[in-house]
């Protein structure tokens, strides 16, 4: 110990010694320090730190007490939630202002909205996604310009057949040209979907599966159409091979998100960066994703009355007010810098950051071989 940390001790002994000898002039009952047996002047001893408080109390007293506890602590996620849900960036507000305890802490908040999200996924038995793999005939057509596959697609406005040039090798193939496409389903029980695909186009998707596409020859590019066939295959067989590598990853892949989202944020108010540290973006980002997991539980159970393409509009649109006014309400600028730095963050951090990033998860498991 040095000479300065034996007099800080020292005084404040002797300081702990002159307040007790007050309150006993004073007519103030005191007791001693179980621990160190200096004067207790307060809920802890100024000493050792030791609580006065030793909790030794009736059965009926604990369970009292539990129930307080249970009963502080429900109204505290009560608070949360209707501040998350009806005040955007007030947590956040919160925490920058100093006055974080009424509200459940941010980071213990994602990681219940999000354990809820995929429990209920769990429980419910619904895929967050499901490729129904369709199979439609082409026509080659052979003229004098080369080989083509006549589409003629019926939605096309014009009516006219669409030609779209393909190698002699894929043309002078045996058999139906079979051109294959997904139809993508969210929020939907495992099993709902089926790819009822002829026994012709079944045996060429296995076939491209084993030995690539015709059309593509070389090392890597045979490598990479065997994979993607090999995928389509597998989701011909069951269209929700994917969810289960998606459930894996996709938790990883958002909660490593989180920085980046803030570090964009600080990024764009980096002139008030003396007001706004690091960790006010961060907690910033936990709330608004946080949000974003209870807008995906909402979207989990309308999806099951409504067309999922209106719920994942309805979605996006909810997430995108949402993240506006609590960039309005937490870093204060007005609506037109608010509103330019809104549309900046939202369409770099979606293109650049979201998008890729579950791109990669779906490579990882078409690639890596993860599924099925």
């Amino acid at each position: 110990m040095s000479d300065l940390e034996a007099i800080l001790e020292t005084g404040g002994a002797a300081a702990v010694e002159i307040a007790a000898s007050a309150l006993t002039e004073r007519g103030h009952a005191l007791g001693k320090c179980p621990s160190c047996h200096a004067p207790m002047i307060g809920a802890y001893c100024a000493v050792c730190g030791q609580e006065r408080d030793t909790h030794r109390r009736s059965v009926w007293r604990l369970i009292g007490d539990l129930v307080e506890d249970i009963i502080s602590f429900d109204s505290r996620i009560l608070r949360t939630g209707v501040a998350l849900m009806a005040e955007p960036g007030e947590l956040a507000v919160a925490f920058r202002e100093g006055r974080p305890h009424n509200y459940v802490p941010a980071l213990r908040l994602y990681f219940f909205v999000s354990l809820i999200f995929f429990l209920i996924l769990s429980a419910s038995g619904l895929a967050i996604i499901q490729f129904q793999v369709i199979a439609t005939p082409e026509t080659i057509v052979h003229n004098a310009s080369g080989y083509f596959i006549e589409n003629t697609d019926a939605q096309r406005d014009a009516g006219t057949p669409k030609l779209t040039p393909i190698p002699k090798a894929k043309a002078d193939e045996p058999g139906t040209k079979f051109g294959f496409s997904a139809r993508m389903h969210y929020f939907s029980p495992v099993g709902l979907y089926h790819s009822d695909l002829s026994p012709e186009a079944r045996a060429k998707l296995d076939k491209y599966s084993k030995e690539g596409d015709p059309a593509d020859k070389s090392k890597e590019g045979g490598w990479i159409e065997k994979r993607v066939f090999d995928t389509v295959d597998r989701l011909a067989a069951d269209p929700a091979a994917l969810n289960e590598p998606l459930t894996t990853w996709l938790p990883r892949v958002l909660f490593a998100l989180l920085p980046l989202f803030a570090l964009l944020l600080m990024g764009f108010y980096i002139r008030q960066r003396k007001d706004y540290y690091f960790v006010d973006h961060l907690i910033f980002s936990l709330n608004m994703h946080s949000f974003v997991f209870i807008v995906l539980i909402v979207a989990v159970g309308v999806s099951q009355i409504l067309d999922t393409g209106w719920v994942a509009f309805g979605a996006l649109a909810a997430m995108g007010l949402y993240l506006l006014v609590a960039m309005k309400r937490f870093y204060g600028q007005n609506w037109f810098w608010t509103g330019i730095k809104f549309f900046s963050v939202a369409f770099i951090y979606t293109l650049f950051f979201l998008v890729p990033a579950l791109f990669g998860v779906v490579a990882l498991s078409v690639f890596g071989g993860s599924f099925g």
